[in-house]
């Protein structure tokens, strides 16, 4: 049966970093995707050329993923901690509503980036299950520079209990990957090619697969 599948993103490439092979898969078995991207670059804080570079980089991956649907919550990257949680919860539970997923796709709340855990209050606030329509299954995923760097030892760690085998879809990931120019680097910078597909190759190995993301399951209606 056809899934509607939603990932939330903090920041344009979380997505691909987290869950694309995941996300590549879901369209390969006949699922519909939705791509929420709750930060963009401030006008006071980005040139123009970057902006345009930028948008051009989200249409494309856009394309690429096939997704039904993209929304940009349009909230200042670096700066979720400053906007009010009930205008960024009412702009996130539109997003819900208008996807109505079965699936979400979160960033760990555990994470070192200030907005990846902001964006993860207020999806969850979206995911009760007595705000229609709640998804049914939520996962939240890692991401590179940001999971792995949480040092933290009171927080809450990433412990993975689902393993989704990308083997077929690896490649194409890295590819679309590589539409972020600015943001990959040479390794061992964390958002890099070969870091990828050594974490890919990891989670493979835990899961007796080539290549796999892992997720942490946190809510589950069967």
């Amino acid at each position: 049966m056809k899934r509607s599948i939603l990932v939330v993103a903090p920041h344009p490439d979380d997505e691909t970093l987290g869950c694309g092979g995941a996300l590549l898969r879901h369209k390969a078995e006949g699922d519909s995707l939705h791509w929420v991207i709750v930060t963009s670059m401030p006008r006071d804080a980005y040139s123009a050329t970057l902006r345009k570079r930028r948008a051009a980089e989200l249409r494309e991956v856009a394309r690429l993923y096939e997704f039904a649907s993209t929304r940009e919550l349009g909230f200042p990257t670096a700066g979720l901690e400053s906007v009010p949680r009930s205008e960024l919860v009412d702009k996130m539970s539109a997003a819900f509503k208008a996807a109505r997923p079965d699936v979400a796709y979160l960033p760990h709340p555990g994470d070192v980036h200030s907005d990846h855990r902001v964006a993860f209050e207020a999806a969850v606030a979206c995911a009760k299950w007595f705000r229609e329509p709640a998804p049914r299954r939520v996962l939240a995923y890692e991401t590179l520079s940001e999971t792995d760097a949480a040092l933290d030892a009171t927080a809450q760690p990433f412990r993975p209990n689902v393993f989704v085998d990308i083997t077929a879809h690896l490649e194409r990931k890295l590819d679309i990957l590589q539409r972020y120019a600015g943001e990959i680097g040479e390794f061992p910078f964390p958002r890099s090619l070969e870091a990828v597909r050594s974490l890919a190759r990891v989670r493979g190995a835990a899961a007796g697969c080539a290549a796999a993301e892992a997720f942490q399951l946190l809510k589950e209606t069967l």
